[in-house]
């Protein structure tokens, strides 16, 4: 089996913004540019009607707000509610175009992902952990969705109203304007701190965060030996110690934002306070005047200013919503970038017939580098024959099951089947000739029919209980409550070892397959089973090229052929009986085991 290499790419942070990521995250709105386009348009619109609905406040203080102008003020009280009323149905429209486009973009990428992890080799598996991956089409997507519904359309209504109340501001009173904006170089040296800061601790905060998941996914996966063992206390503690860091880093980062809202908040009731003061005197001092300053206008500023603040106040938000989104789209790209594909050839060959004549023709492979699994192999399958290949652990068996399938591809020599190199045949064709019946069963979560058929609608209930019946699973399966429609939990977690063994039988036969691999097929079956389905394989092999893995050399003595691995190499070759004359490795083998078997009786 290949190594497993790890890499901590979930603690991957880069910049806040990322113009070169943002462009290729944009990429998945273009589908829905349109939705885009009408929800920048309504955000505009609705930072339009707030900075109006301020600007009518002071009409209605400065001219309306008298005795003699009661009916003034019922039409424009009217006017001010009909705005209100628009700006409502206006802000629940953004609302709806935005998450509506931000959770089309999302479902497309998560199908993107999808779609890639279905074309990649089993080395990418081999070389990434389950969770991390799972992380990438989840955790890592929701990091984007929350981006795109929360800062790519609002980023717009916050420069707009930032523009909007300075510009009406100054328009209005450029002095008391100045005097409202004396706090901004101490708000941009805040900000820029609080930044710096923030990232830092946002990056420990990732870093001892992958390290729980590292820790509780290798504890999960490993649970029946803590307990066997009794490790839970000492397990208790190594978590502790890295609950007790992570902890350490969310409080590190509390802190910076308990400093940050707090000197906002301040400068923020201090810009208010100058308005109030500024203002206050220039109304006394103005009055009488042909242009005095009203109180409708210092209202006016202490509402601008409040809106003008609130981007502001919501930086620390969207800036730890942007550095999630870029660290996360980086995974995501890296992992979508990843060149691990088996590549479809140009002109795929899908041939009328498939006899099943198997040819590896001076095959090396490495699953890293040149640590040669298999060296310079060379063997052939007639159509109809059944050749057993066994060895050692480690000498290669499973390398051969994976490189027909084109799981991997070899570095030197070739494959062939009906003299067809395999590189040149359709994938899925290739792989639809092939049935495989695995030591370590995997069932999906459905039902007993439902694992057999595997989606294919034109295998019948009648031809899966046919197959059922030959490999002996119909006597069990018709014992459950539900028979073939019982329920069947993830992985198969409520059958037996060797029931899930019956059933992948059953479901490669079911199939129809023109070469059929056994890889310890027959490993976790009892014996009596075992001897129901040899009989059963007598008949069903005919016709059909077969290929058997195998420890135990009980069940090939009847092999046309048994090729011997050892060390990636092939060292012998023959029928049971030849290979037991020649008195080699086979031989030794099959004395070791037998004195075994002999032992354990």
């Amino acid at each position: 089996m290949p190594p497993i290499h790890t890499f901590q790419e979930d603690e991957i942070l880069g910049k806040a913004y990322d113009s070169r990521l943002m462009r290729r995250l944009l990429t998945y709105l273009r589908p829905y540019r349109h939705i885009a386009i009408a929800a920048v348009l309504l955000v505009l619109l609705f930072a339009a009607l707030d900075l109006y609905i301020v600007y009518l406040t002071k009409i209605i203080i400065d001219r309306y707000i008298r005795p003699d102008h009661v009916a003034g003020l019922y039409r424009i009280a009217g006017w001010y509610l009909i705005v209100l009323t628009v700006s409502l149905f206006v802000q629940y429209f953004v609302l709806y175009l935005t998450s509506a486009m931000s959770q089309r973009a999302m479902f497309d990428l998560r199908m993107q992902i999808f779609r890639t992890l279905e074309r990649y080799s089993l080395r990418f598996f081999n070389r990434n952990p389950v969770g991390r991956l799972l992380t990438r089409i989840t955790s890592d997507v929701e990091a984007l969705d929350n981006m795109f519904s929360n800062c790519v359309v609002y980023v717009f209504q916050d420069v707009f109203l930032l523009i909007g109340a300075t510009t009406l501001l100054l328009w209005i009173d450029w002095e008391l304007a100045l005097v409202s904006f004396s706090v901004l170089p101490m708000i941009v040296w805040a900000s820029v701190r609080f930044k710096r800061k923030v990232r830092d601790s946002y990056r420990e905060v990732r870093v001892r965060l992958a390290k729980i998941n590292a820790f509780l996914q290798e504890c999960i996966q490993g649970m029946t030996t803590i307990q066997v063992f009794a490790q839970e206390k000492r397990m208790a503690r190594q978590f502790s110690e890295r609950n007790r860091d992570y902890i350490d880093a969310q409080v590190d980062t509390v802190f910076h934002y308990s400093i940050f809202f707090p000197i906002v908040e301040f400068l923020g009731n201090l810009s208010l306070a100058l308005i109030l003061w500024y203002g206050a005197k220039k109304v006394f001092r103005t009055a009488g005047s042909s242009d005095p300053l009203t109180l409708g206008t210092v209202f006016l500023f202490i509402q601008a200013m409040s809106r003008f603040f609130a981007p502001v106040r919501e930086l620390a938000d969207k800036f730890n919503i942007m550095q999630a989104a870029m660290a996360s789209s980086e995974r995501i790209f890296k992992m979508l970038d990843t060149n691990d594909i088996i590549p479809d050839p140009v002109s795929p060959v899908c041939p009328d017939a498939f006899t099943g004549h198997v040819e590896f023709r001076n095959v090396w492979f490495a699953y890293q580098d040149e640590e040669w699994v298999l060296k310079d192999v060379s063997f052939t399958v007639q159509p109809g024959q059944t050749v057993a290949v066994v060895g050692a652990t480690g000498a290669g068996k499973t390398t051969i099951i994976n490189l027909l399938f084109r799981f991997y591809d070899p570095q030197k020599g070739g494959i062939y089947i009906d003299g067809i190199d395999i590189r040149e045949m359709d994938l899925q064709f290739l792989r639809r000739q092939i049935g495989l019946v695995l030591q370590d069963v995997f069932l999906f979560s459905g039902d007993i029919a439902g694992n057999i058929r595997l989606d294919r609608t034109e295998i019948t209930e009648e031809q899966v209980q046919a197959a059922c019946e030959t490999v002996q699973a119909d006597p069990f399966i018709r014992r459950l409550p539900g028979e073939y429609k019982e329920p069947v939990k993830e992985r198969g977690a409520t059958l037996s070892v060797g029931q899930r063994q019956l059933l992948s039988f059953a479901r490669a036969l079911a199939h129809d397959p023109h070469l059929l691999i056994m890889d310890e097929a027959t490993s976790s079956i009892d014996t009596e089973t075992e001897s129901l389905i040899q009989e059963a394989l007598e008949t069903l092999l005919k016709g059909r090229t077969n290929i058997v893995v195998a420890h135990r050399l009980s069940t090939i003595r009847r092999a046309n052929r048994i090729l011997v691995l050892h060390q990636g190499k092939i060292v012998e070759a023959g029928t049971h009986i030849e290979l037991l004359e020649r008195g080699g490795v086979y031989s030794r083998l099959y004395q070791l085991q037998f004195c075994n078997q002999e032992s354990r009786a």
